[in-house]
């Protein structure tokens, strides 16, 4: 263990009797799961509660204390940290490596608590790198409102542009986690989470509450927003609870957390996650720059050279720093590097790195990359190298590992497609000018399955995946005045007015007149019987592009013409010669890679031209381009979606203009849905491959599947706001037409940003009337009420319909400025 020498004792001793589970067995858990709990808690003042004697029973609970000061029986290699309190200093352990946790095991520490903050390598406390909020039920409350709170706490928080990861507790509820920059002081953060904790209680307080009495918290979930001032602490990830089973503080997806099945996890359940891969904090180690050396990384080894990432145990086990060049530390630099080396060792082959979880996950390529996708190269895993090894070159003495001249043949940035631990990794490579790639390449890195012992989790294939293929093809394909693909599909689309023109049915029409086609609301068994396309739902706002020989323009949902709002689309330049109309989706994406579309609203309003010019720099949008109508005065609206698809592939033209092609994805809904989850998207659209387009018509043969529940509403009056929001608006009641009137569906009150909350009050009183626009509104809701003229249009997010057709818990997205209230329905 790393040098480390530890006597361990008692083995068979039964710590939980309720389960039979020994000290042996919470001694392998721990091993099992350091190389994930280590990054949550290195560098941190860990205390510790410990059960001498066992947790017990429910009816008769063991003895516990926490203990944060190192008894004198502490190995002398235990890495440790001295805080000077008001009255003392404490000497805390930190828990820098295995061994560390092995000795918590064998004195039965089996709870470990630390602050959201490290300190660096001089034992200076730093700001804290993330934030925590304990979602904590009252009596009458349970996991399951936990569950509730936690999606809504997920929204606001990822409106300012964090990114958490829940936790359930393992003992009643739930913990979010949000990694921070570091910028900001513990009291700082404290603040901002005790006003997000207040926001959620004035928003839901049938549900939440911020105050700690317990009067106050029957039936309801406490937010605890306390744990983030710097003298708290909380149970880090992956560790056991005293409770009368092993269970454990587990991190968790966002698809687990909506799924009204949730539950906590004991060890064993745990064990299993952590064994196919699973580690969902990685992502908060990640952002939060947990593993950076220079910032007190996982502590410094006995010998001077930096432990490093605990993933590189077995790389330092093979080399001795003293006797090859090769480096032993490295920072991340931003996840998405990469590095092949041309390694001359006893035989010759080319090491391909790439960056990922804070070190490089590394493969042997005896015959190097594949130079076409007919003939796929053996790749052989190695073990993880250190971020400095990007640009290491040089020899490697005889006699040490991998003897030998290396030499950087290419080295860049890649894009992620796909990363299954021990089973595939596809991404694209983009080298150097120079390097031995010649550019970009994608290539799939896909294990075998085949070998002997554990020969067989090293075996992959290298595959070369057909991008530059495509792009050859497209260069050579017809143009849009030829036919294309086969007779069945494309070869009806030829030049306006020949034979098989006439034969497809298509005809010339004006492209002013063309309007989008919209889906219908589903889910996954809709898609049974027929071919389907599904790409992602983008979360942004239609456009029709119409273009001629000389200009590009940007029509909305409703025809409104938006093309000075977005003059980094409609530059000529970025677009095929010949006339055309395309359908897409402009987004905005946000600070955490995905499509925001609350940050597109400061763009949907601008139309004077120096605005325009300013936000364009702080507000980017991209086309994502999914379909084709018009091409070079040819009418494509009645070819099946099939044959349109490959007309766009031959349209699109890639550029350094913001304008992508939509992806199609290969796998099953399912996967993807679950894949659109997890990364916080909107959703998937899943198309008939024989569809044809009808512009204006909301159609069955295309469908959306919805990651969250959404609905547009129609605003119809609103109530005065209190306290910090008594200028501007409280919320805003909301319904869906019904006849010549509203059907009133709830307010809401929650999910605006502060550039909305300022301008929504001028907003609404310009839109006064006396009367109100709704069929019926309950007393308590229109007590205080004023109302306006239904003209305007915005989407929400919510739990469920009630019975009485309200919206529970509905949440502000944004305003949906392209669309008219007549268009508006109930999407159940």
């Amino acid at each position: 263990m790393a040098g480390r020498e530890l006597t361990l004792t008692n083995l068979d001793k039964i710590i939980y009797p309720e389960t039979g589970t020994t000290k042996a067995d919470v001694l392998a858990y721990y091993a099992a799961v350091a190389h994930v709990l280590i990054p949550a808690a290195a560098n941190r003042p860990a205390t510790r509660k410990r059960w001498v004697n066992g947790v017990g029973t429910a009816e008769k609970p063991g003895e516990v204390f926490f203990q944060k000061n190192l008894e004198d029986s502490a190995p002398d290699w235990l890495p440790r940290a001295a805080i000077t309190h008001k009255d003392r200093t404490i000497h805390y352990p930190m828990v820098n490596d295995p061994a560390v946790l092995t000795w918590f095991g064998q004195i039965n520490s089996l709870e470990i608590h630390v602050p959201q903050w490290r300190v660096d390598s001089q034992g200076t406390q730093l700001n804290p790198d993330r934030l925590v909020l304990d979602l904590d039920p009252g009596e009458g409350a349970g996991l399951a409102d936990c569950r509730e709170v936690a999606l809504l706490a997920r929204a606001i928080l990822q409106d300012v542009g964090l990114a958490p990861v829940p936790v359930t507790s393992g003992s009643k509820g739930i913990h979010l986690y949000a990694p921070l920059d570091g910028t900001q002081t513990s009291d700082q953060i404290s603040e901002f989470a005790r006003e997000l904790a207040r926001a959620l209680e004035s928003d839901h307080p049938d549900l939440a509450v911020s105050d700690m009495k317990k009067t106050l918290r029957k039936g309801k979930v406490l937010v605890d927003w306390s744990q983030n001032n710097a003298a708290k602490t909380t149970i880090v990830p992956y560790s056991l609870r005293g409770r009368p089973t092993p269970m454990v503080a587990a991190p968790r997806t966002w698809r687990e957390i909506s799924s009204p099945r949730l539950k906590h996890l004991d060890y064993q359940e745990v064990l299993r996650r952590v064994q196919d891969g699973k580690d969902p904090f990685a992502a908060v180690v990640r952002a939060a720059g947990t593993l950076d050396d220079g910032d007190g990384g996982t502590g410094t080894a006995q010998d001077g050279t930096h432990d490093g990432h605990p993933r590189l145990a077995k790389y330092r086990a093979m080399r001795d720093p003293k006797a090859t060049p090769e480096p032993f530390s490295g920072a991340p630099r931003g996840g998405d590097a990469f590095v092949i080396q041309e390694h001359h060792a006893s035989r010759l082959h080319w090491d391909l790195r790439l960056e990922h979880e804070g070190v490089l996950a590394s493969w042997a390529l005896p015959k190097g990359v594949p130079e076409s996708g007919g003939k796929n190269h053996l790749a052989v895993q190695t073990e993880d190298h250190p971020m400095d090894y990007l640009t290491f070159h040089g020899t490697i003495p005889k006699g040490e590992y991998g003897a030998g001249d290396m030499t950087i043949w290419d080295t860049g940035t890649y894009e992620l497609h796909k990363w299954i631990n021990g089973k595939e990794v596809i991404v694209t490579l983009t080298g150097s000018e120079g390097g031995g790639l010649g550019g970009t390449r994608k290539v799939a890195l896909i294990h075998t399955g085949r070998g002997q012992g554990s020969d067989a989790e090293k075996q992959w294939l290298i595959h070369l995946m057909d991008k530059e293929d495509q792009g050859a093809r497209r260069r050579h394909a017809p143009s849009s005045a030829e036919p294309a693909g086969s007779a069945e599909d494309v070869g009806s689309a030829g030049k306006s007015g020949d034979a098989s023109n006439e034969q497809a049915g298509a005809k010339q029409v004006s492209p002013d007149d063309v309007r989008p086609m919209m889906a219908t609301a589903g889910v996954p068994s809709d898609l049974l019987g027929s071919d389907w396309q599904v790409e992602l739902k983008w979360d942004g706002v239609r456009a029709i592009l119409v273009a001629d020989e000389s200009s590009v323009r940007i029509f909305s949902r409703n025809g409104n013409d938006v093309t000075r709002t977005y003059p980094e689309l409609t530059d000529r330049r970025c677009w095929p010669e010949q006339p055309f109309v395309a359908d897409g989706e402009i987004i905005a994406v946000g600070p955490s890679g995905r499509p925001d579309f609350g940050l597109l609203q400061g763009r949907m309003k601008l139309t004077r031209a120096a605005d325009v010019v300013k936000a364009q720099k702080a507000l980017p949008v991209r086309l994502m381009l999914f379909d084709l109508l018009h091409d070079g005065g040819t009418d494509l609206r009645r070819l099946p979606l099939r044959a349109r698809r490959q007309r766009l592939e031959q349209f699109f033209q890639p550029s350094d203009c913001p304008v992508e092609l939509s992806m199609v994805l290969e796998d099953p809904v399912e996967h993807i849905m679950d894949s659109a989850r997890e990364l916080g998207l909107e959703g998937v659209m899943a198309k008939r491959t024989d569809s044809r387009y009808v512009s204006g018509q909301r159609t069955r043969t295309w469908i959306k599947l919805k990651t969250e529940r959404t609905q547009e509403v129609v605003v119809g009056g609103w109530r005065p706001g209190k306290g910090g929001r008594q200028e501007t608006v409280g919320s805003l009641l909301v319904g869906i037409p019904d006849g010549n009137k509203l059907q009133y569906v709830g307010r809401v009150g929650s999910g605006f940003s502060g550039r909305e909350l300022a301008e929504l009050r001028q907003t609404v009183e310009q839109l006064a009337r006396k009367t109100s626009p709704f069929h019926e509104v309950p007393r308590p809701d229109s007590a205080d009420a004023h109302w306006v003229t239904p003209q305007l249009v915005g989407e929400v997010t919510y739990g469920e319909w009630t019975g009485p057709g309200r919206l529970r818990h509905p949440r502000w997205r944004g305003w949906r400025l392209d669309k008219d209230p007549s268009e508006v329905v109930r999407e159940d």
